[in-house]
């Protein structure tokens, strides 16, 4: 553990849903001892439904859980106390909300000025600053949803991206800080926003729109850059995508499914070439490859070391060859018990993989050990069991 790359950073998590929690865990996995802060009934995300449901489960492994309650005097003290031996805070609260409780940038960094301070909000300084945002709020007015849909039905990403993202961009920051931190010994305040992310994201349709002076189409209507990079349906009713995107591509792929027709085609022999003949070539191959079945048409592709794709569904990863042999699964403990496989982080880091540590952690499950080495008596900790200023997971006997 001593040799990963955070090992020794302390994080004070105040987060919740996906943005500031995906922070944390990048900081987690990378070994910084990231304590997720909750009140003493729990994080509200531990019980979300719906495509809520696994979000405590993947975004908090390798952190510990400290039940408390902020709001009381008790409570705020712990807080203080453990500011004033921590490397970083993480935050995604309600605009204001860490303000009101007392734990603001200017009080946290009175107690300890090396203090790295990262607010993950839904925007960016700006009219806008003091709105609350979702991913889904800004993919929507940020133009992902419009280019993910087809024309007239904006769609949104099949899975929290801006969110996911915003959290990467809050990760790089704090990286930022914490190497600027060596030479100055000062800590930094860092934001990032979702809609901000959002736009970021979009910056290659911008530019694309500035360049062409043209309105920018949604991806289902887009003219692609390859002549075939598109989805096609297989003879057992499967779907495979396959993308040629260099004519030495074509020739392969051409010569594999025995089309020498199409090799010897001089319509056909450049990128650009193809795209002007898709009225007729898409339809064409889309007959020539239906009399295949799905496995065939990947074996095929194998061969012809071209990219391609069989339309995976979510559960179809947890048994994937690539990743089960590769350590990009991790055995992690569900909250009835069970285990499942996750996604690690997805870096090699001098041909490591980055490991579970500690499986998501119950609510205060490591209160008492975070909170024994703040000098309190056991007659103190009693007390504020008593208060139900702290929660526990399970209580020592000694207690």
């Amino acid at each position: 553990m001593d040799t990963l790359p955070l090992y020794g950073i302390r994080v004070l998590e105040f987060t919740h849903a996906v943005m500031g929690p995906a922070a944390g865990l990048l900081l987690a996995d990378a070994g910084a001892e990231v304590i997720h802060v909750e009140p003493p009934g729990g994080d509200e995300t531990r019980r979300l439904k719906g495509f809520g449901t696994g979000y405590f489960t993947f975004y908090n492994r390798n952190k510990k859980s400290l039940a408390v309650d902020l709001k009381s005097p008790k409570g705020k003290e712990i807080i203080y106390r453990l500011t004033a031996e921590t490397d970083i805070v993480v935050e995604n609260f309600g605009p204001g909300t860490m303000d009101r409780l007392g734990f603001s940038y200017e009080r946290l960094t009175e107690i300890n000025p090396s203090l790295i301070y990262c607010s993950l909000k839904g925007f960016l300084k700006g009219p806008y600053e003091h709105r609350h945002a979702m991913d889904e709020v800004v993919q929507m007015m940020g133009g992902l949803a419009y280019m993910t849909g087809r024309p007239g039905d904006p769609l949104r990403a099949g899975t929290s991206i801006v969110d996911i993202t915003g959290g990467m961009f809050g990760f790089i920051g704090i990286l930022l800080a914490l190497l600027e931190r060596q030479q100055t010994g000062k800590g930094k305040f860092i934001k990032s926003g979702l809609f901000e992310t959002t736009a970021f994201l979009m910056g290659q349709h911008m530019a694309y729109g500035a360049i062409s002076q043209q309105p920018v189409p949604p991806m289902p209507a887009r003219v692609s850059a390859w002549s075939i990079y598109r989805i096609f349906e297989t003879k057992d009713g499967e779907q495979v995508f396959i993308g040629i995107i260099s004519d030495k591509h074509w020739k392969r792929f051409c010569e594999e499914f025995g089309w020498t027709d199409f090799v010897h085609d001089e319509r056909l022999n450049t990128n650009n070439k193809r795209i002007d003949e898709r009225n007729w070539l898409l339809p064409e191959l889309e007959k020539r490859l239906k009399i295949f079945s799905k496995t065939e048409i990947l074996e095929k592709c194998e061969k012809a070391a071209i990219p391609f794709a069989p339309i995976a569904k979510t559960e179809d990863l947890f048994e994937d060859i690539h990743l089960n042999q590769n350590n990009s699964l991790l055995t992690t403990r569900l909250p009835d018990g069970r285990v499942s496989k996750l996604p690690a982080l997805p870096i090699e880091y001098q041909n490591q993989r980055f490991f579970l540590r500690n499986h998501p952690p119950d609510i205060g499950e490591h209160t008492l050990e975070i909170i024994k080495k703040l000098n309190y008596t056991d007659d103190e900790v009693r007390q504020m069991l008593s208060e139900k200023i702290i929660s526990v997971s399970e209580v020592e006997t000694s207690f």
